[in-house]
């Protein structure tokens, strides 16, 4: 993770000191286990002391060239000669790594999980905030019809709750394993592993050959591109609020800040440009993901180089953005009286509403009143030669339903059931 984009509470669980932390709580687990089911001696006070030395780890393992080896030869030369021999008893070296990579996931969650809580609240309070605010609604990038402001914010709302909802689900059934070499028990049983995984709380691994199957981390790559994918959604709309010619929203600009090296007037859409170069690093580790889950026979360790990079990085670069989406919608401008004056003059997007009204109000087929709807839209240069032309066209009818045309009153009610559906989602 380069500096820009660390977030320290992260990278400090993938560091390499904090790595070999979780190796020595999988071992304590399993040293606790074998003295319960007194397979060996109680010597678990014997490694209370003992200490994560990453210099002395370092030198093993420029010797071994095997990092659980420098690490339990590291342990095991600070504790008596009666006790050491017992230390990583039975298992194997993936036994230690994955169910100690499955702790490190468990906790970078919890604090992707805070960062993707928090910014959900930004957008639900921003999403009232404007709920009674309404805007024109694009379809293919064109006029539509108008729609409440705050309906934009609710729907990454929902799509975050349910990715929220896959990481905890994600979370809670994270799996361990303590089972041998090729996963058959050699030496260890399971009745053993189940102690070691209620210890750590990690639900069991039901088969695991030599390493816990990286399907599991396909799912995580998943989930974390679909966040990616929210987020830069989000961050697409604003970038195109944002423009010049549209002018609807303007991201937070702080005192001093810059838009141009030469262009003084600038205020740029950094933060949400930002968003969506991230993201899309984000959705690039799914690739190595499903590659990676194409090991041969019982195991080998072609996954283990690029995990030892895509891992942190995924985590560190979620937690980012949903840290920089959080301030973004925070600080975020929304220009009221531009909206509002845009929703009034648009007159064409009335279509809609006109052509159901002429159609309950008319012995035309729909085919018909749509046309000369269109025609109209298509001619009109502003409301009072539309409504005129409405009349000419339509002479038999009363126009007066043109008076009660007021977003306020159609939408409202029906806004507020959609805010609701949303809320229980959250709660």
């Amino acid at each position: 993770m380069i500096n820009r984009y660390e977030i320290k509470e992260v990278s400090s669980i993938w560091s390499d000191e904090t790595k070999f932390k979780y190796f020595f709580q999988v071992e304590m687990a399993l040293l606790s286990a074998l003295a319960k089911k007194k397979v060996i001696p109680d010597v678990v006070a014997s490694f209370n002391n003992a200490k994560i030395d990453l210099k002395r780890i370092n030198e093993l393992e420029s010797q071994v060239h095997h990092d659980v080896i420098a690490f339990t030869t590291s342990i095991s030369e600070q504790v008596d000669l009666s006790a050491r021999k017992y230390f990583h008893f039975g298992c194997t070296s993936s036994d230690i790594i994955d169910s100690a990579l499955s702790l490190q996931i468990k906790d970078s969650l919890v604090i992707e999980e805070k960062a993707l809580s928090e910014l959900i609240q930004s957008l639900w309070l921003k999403a009232c905030e404007t709920r009674d605010l309404f805007t024109l609604g694009r379809s293919h990038g064109m006029y539509a019809e108008p729609m409440s402001f705050g309906t934009k914010f609710l729907s990454y709302v929902s799509e975050l709750v349910r990715r929220r909802d896959e990481l905890i689900s994600f979370k809670e059934n994270l799996t361990g394993q303590m089972s041998g070499a090729v996963g058959n028990y050699t030496v260890l049983s399971p009745e053993i592993e189940v102690e070691v995984m209620k210890t750590l709380q990690l639900k069991i691994e039901p088969v695991s050959t030599q390493v816990i199957p990286r399907d599991h981390l396909v799912t995580l790559a998943n989930i974390q591109s679909g966040i990616a994918n929210a987020l830069e959604r989000l961050a697409i709309e604003i970038r195109h609020l944002h423009r010049s010619d549209v002018g609807e929203v303007v991201e937070g600009f702080k005192p001093g800040q810059k838009g141009s090296s030469t262009m003084p007037h600038k205020k740029n859409p950094i933060a949400s440009e930002n968003i969506s170069g991230l993201a899309r690093v984000i959705r690039s580790h799914q690739n190595i993901a499903n590659e990676n889950t194409l090991l041969w026979h019982e195991r080998d360790i072609s996954h283990s180089s690029s995990e030892r990079i895509w891992l942190p990085d995924s985590f560190g670069l979620c937690t980012y953005i949903l840290r920089r989406s959080k301030r973004m919608i925070d600080e975020l401008f929304i220009n009221k009286e531009v909206i509002t004056n845009k929703t009034q003059n648009s007159f064409q997007t009335l279509s809609s509403f006109i052509l159901h009204e002429l159609i309950l109000k008319t012995n035309l087929t729909r085919e018909e009143i749509y046309e000369k709807v269109q025609k109209i839209s298509f001619n009109a240069r502003d409301l009072n030669d539309f409504s005129s032309q409405l009349k000419t066209s339509f002479p038999d009818v009363e126009m007066d339903f043109m008076k009660e045309f007021d977003p306020q009153k159609i939408y409202s009610k029906k806004v507020e059931q959609i805010f609701q559906r949303v809320e229980k989602e959250i709660i």
